[in-house]
């Protein structure tokens, strides 16, 4: 369970309390000292979380270019004769995604 923080408006003291996920924020709190129940207010604190080693950036999750098809589009009728369309044309794979074959070994 996360450990949330909140801070009671009257004193200015913080406590934390043990929340799951699914439970509301709190609005009121018993203080600690005394027992009586005060209104509180949620600390935002800002996440610790560090990245570590390559593949967090646009530039290391791909590995090259990537080709598109061109899409062709009909008259919502049927009717072709007044909408032009390019031919299609059967797109050629570049030799970076062509599948890699096995080294031959000599024998």
């Amino acid at each position: 369970m996360p450990i949330y923080v909140y801070k009671f408006t009257d004193t200015g003291e913080t406590i934390e309390v043990h929340q799951a996920f699914t439970d509301d924020a709190l609005t009121e709190y018993p203080h600690p000292a005394d027992g009586a129940v005060r209104p509180v207010k949620k600390v935002f604190q800002p996440v610790g979380v560090t990245f570590k080693g390559g593949g967090f950036y646009k530039t290391d999750s791909r590995g090259g270019s990537s080709s598109t098809t061109p899409s062709t589009s009909t008259a919502a009728g049927g009717d072709t004769s007044s909408t032009t369309t390019p031919a299609a044309t059967p797109a050629t794979p570049s030799p970076s995604a062509a599948p890699a074959s096995a080294p031959s070994t000599p024998a």
